[in-house]
């Protein structure tokens, strides 16, 4: 490069040079939270795997999925599949063309995510209460 320019100016657009917004924060998190979801249906095919092969591999498993880092990853992947479910509408709304005023779609953005959060809180209520409601009925 002998044309004199400047080498050590940023690429556009490079995320330094964005003011960060919320809608490009569940953009971003739309990909990430898709990535999550295909690593987690790798643990669920191990799981029926487990299911299929024994008893021993079975109860193997659910001993790591039960442990708290089992549990963290379990609400990781229902926190992706609820935010990803709820932003992928979000998306769809988009292609018939409404949404797109910059006080709805940042409306939406916050919607989503907080929507996904309770979503999940929610889901995992239900699950312990379920257990502490029918003791005895699960060995994990």
């Amino acid at each position: 490069m002998s044309s004199g320019q400047n080498d050590t100016r940023p690429m556009s657009p490079f995320t330094t040079i964005w003011r960060w917004h919320v809608t490009m924060v569940t953009s971003i998190l739309h990909r990430l939270s898709g990535v999550v979801l295909a690593a987690g249906s790798v643990l669920i095919a191990l799981w029926l795997l487990a299911l299929a092969i024994g008893e021993k591999q079975y109860d193997q498993l659910m001993s790591v999925i039960s442990s708290w880092p089992g549990q963290i990853i379990l609400f990781a992947f229902t926190l992706a599949l609820f935010f990803h479910l709820l932003n992928g509408v979000r998306y769809l709304l988009w292609d018939s063309g409404r949404g797109f005023e910059k006080s709805t779609a940042n409306l939406t953005s916050w919607l989503v995510m907080g929507m996904a959060v309770i979503l999940s809180l929610a889901l995992w209520a239900a699950g312990y209460w379920m257990l502490e409601a029918f003791p005895g009925q699960s060995n994990y």
